[in-house]
């Protein structure tokens, strides 16, 4: 943990790491992933979600599938997934504390649209404790973990990845990171896409609270 006393900067994914509830919150985008394949290819339901779930598996996110084998409008889709409810996201008043007292850069890195991101850090209540946002049209719609994306990302916040920290669920999305120069942490999670990796040696650290991770780290700079 010494190391992490004079990093700068955090980089957050959003999904599944500012928030727990992943299937409150993800599988309202899931389903709506999933009727939008039906309505905009013609196929039924089941159809549509083996498509959604084979094209993220594939290329890491179902948008990037779709953009290749059927040339769907990514802002489209994004506009119509990420149109969901989250009044049953309370206000996390820990995480807001430890994000307003840790002397860093903080940032989200996320596979999603800058749209969701502001929906989920203001039904948290932590909207305005970020310095930056990147998101998938950022990354000319590359998803995590590809090099060029990371890179554009580097490139946005005009920041030093050896001075950085980078927070996923996503444990294969860390790799990137890791390869430049950042240091790594997987939020500890079961799901199956979450974990693939997990045990890499690109991940530094593992961590089961993300608040808890924090004031650690702020105590450490503080120290």
């Amino acid at each position: 943990m010494k190391e992490l006393k004079n990093i700068k900067n955090i980089l957050f994914d959003c999904d599944g790491v500012l928030y727990s509830d992943l299937e409150g919150v993800f599988g309202q985008v899931s389903k709506k992933m999933t009727q939008y394949i039906s309505n905009k290819l013609n196929v039924d339901l089941k159809e549509a979600k083996e498509l959604q779930t084979n094209y993220f598996h594939k290329y890491n996110t179902s948008l990037n599938g779709l953009m290749i084998h059927h040339d769907i409008p990514p802002r489209e889709f994004l506009d119509y997934v990420h149109d969901i409810n989250l009044d049953f996201l309370e206000k996390d008043t820990v995480l807001r504390n430890e994000l307003e007292n840790i002397n860093v850069n903080k940032f989200v890195f996320t596979n999603g649209s800058k749209e969701h991101v502001k929906n989920i850090i203001t039904h948290l209540g932590i909207d305005d404790q970020f310095d930056g946002v990147f998101d998938i049209v950022d990354a000319e719609y590359s998803p995590k973990p590809q090099a060029k994306t990371f890179d554009l990302m580097i490139e946005k916040f005009q920041i030093d990845p050896t001075e950085t920290l980078y927070i996923e669920d996503i444990a294969k999305n860390l790799s990137i990171g890791k390869e430049r120069g950042a240091k790594t942490v997987w939020l500890i999670n079961d799901e199956y896409w979450g974990k693939k990796e997990s045990d890499e040696e690109y991940i530094d650290y593992k961590i089961e609270n993300l608040s808890l991770f924090l004031k650690e780290i702020r105590l450490l700079k503080n120290s």
